[in-house]
């Protein structure tokens, strides 16, 4: 299976502002850049979309190893959030829904 490793961000200015989002993807000598401007948005929806816009750049499945600095989109996954979010019909702990479940 193809290894492929991607490095992601995204910000905005104001909160929600202006933000943007970029990933580089790569895999063997090959490296691809990637990124985006949302005009009203948040930090967390700009750090999802460079998730979102790398992972979609792949034409296969592949073994992946992405790397990101925002908590939000990593305990998503490596501390199960994503997991209680699903067996809790999409609501976090305090029953609120999760934000950007659209995402």
């Amino acid at each position: 299976m193809k290894q492929v490793t991607i490095y992601t961000d995204g910000a905005c200015s104001g909160n929600p502002g202006a933000g943007g989002w970029g990933a580089v993807l790569f895999y063997k000598d090959i490296k691809r850049e990637i990124s985006g401007y949302q005009e009203n948005t948040t930090n967390n929806q700009m750090e999802l979309t460079a998730a979102i816009k790398a992972l979609d750049m792949l034409k296969e499945p592949c073994e992946v190893q992405l790397y990101s600095d925002s908590a939000y989109l990593i305990n998503a996954f490596n501390q199960d959030w994503i997991i209680g979010w699903q067996m809790n019909g999409f609501r976090n702990a305090n029953k609120k829904p999760v934000q950007n479940i659209d995402m």
